[in-house]
């Protein structure tokens, strides 16, 4: 296993899988502008690493995932600050969500605030049984401002999304299984072996492939359903232009596993 030196963060790569782990357990893993700015090289990373075929994101320890912003910096802002500071954590999220790769968020405990938000950026979540959500921010007389507002309706649905908006109630992981905002619940010791079981499976299959379906679905919830059906077909277009979709069909009907290469 490879590894990246930041202060807050920890970044490793094993077997065409980068795990980022957030490395605050003091403070519950919350996000500061350092973190901010580390996860936003580390995902630059994933983006640009052909060799990166999948990442985990997770929080060290048993209590957090990301337990939120740092109150401390939040209780400094000003009206224009916090605009400016919204905009930012906004950016390193959407890297997140559009950086080419699957990213597995492996929710291993408080996902709040920030958190939440920052697993809402993932392709897909996968939560501990002791793992808690939510958006408390109109305790603090604040909004979400790392996406929460937009990302969590999308996922979830308006009315729903709406309650948690607004009570600020911490969703337990069953309940966040139920209404969709995480994909298995696990036991604790599970949670990184099932993610990079996930990992694995996706690696398997082709690397153009994986880029078109997410960006088909990334893109496509902003389209209407036509400009989102037209999109879908030229990219399907574009996968019938690859090197692995000659070698995946022929696999196939050969009877044997694939070989891909990403061309």
């Amino acid at each position: 296993m490879t590894a990246t030196t930041f202060e807050n963060i920890r970044y490793e790569k094993k077997n065409q899988i980068a795990f980022v782990t957030i490395a605050r357990p003091k403070v519950l893993n919350a996000l500061n502008a350092q973190t901010l700015r580390e996860l936003s090289h580390a995902f630059q990373s994933v983006r640009d690493d052909d060799d990166v075929r999948v990442a985990i994101l997770t929080g060290e320890g048993e209590k957090a995932f990301v337990a939120g912003a740092d109150i401390n910096e939040l209780a400094l802002l000003g009206p224009i600050e916090a605009e400016a500071f919204s905009v930012r954590g906004q950016a390193v999220f959407t890297l997140v969500e559009t950086c080419g790769k699957p990213v597995i968020a492996a929710v291993n405990g408080f996902a709040l605030g920030g958190g939440c938000e920052l697993a809402l950026s993932c392709t897909l979540r996968i939560a501990s049984e002791t793992a808690r959500f939510g958006q408390p921010e109109t305790k603090l007389g604040l909004i979400p401002g790392y996406g929460g507002t937009q990302r969590l309706p999308r996922l979830i649905g308006k009315g729903l999304a709406a309650q948690c908006l607004l009570t600020g109630d911490m969703i337990r992981a069953d309940e966040a299984l139920r209404i969709g905002l995480v994909n298995s619940v696990l036991p604790a010791a599970e949670l990184l072996p099932h993610a990079e079981a996930l990992a694995h499976k996706m690696i398997a299959n082709a690397p153009i492939a994986t880029r078109y379906c997410l960006d088909a679905v990334n893109k496509g919830m902003e389209m209407s359903l036509a400009e989102g059906l037209a999109y879908e077909a030229a990219l399907f277009g574009l996968s019938c232009a690859t090197s692995d979709k000659k070698e995946g069909t022929s696999a196939f009907l050969e009877k044997r596993p694939p070989q891909f290469k990403g061309v």
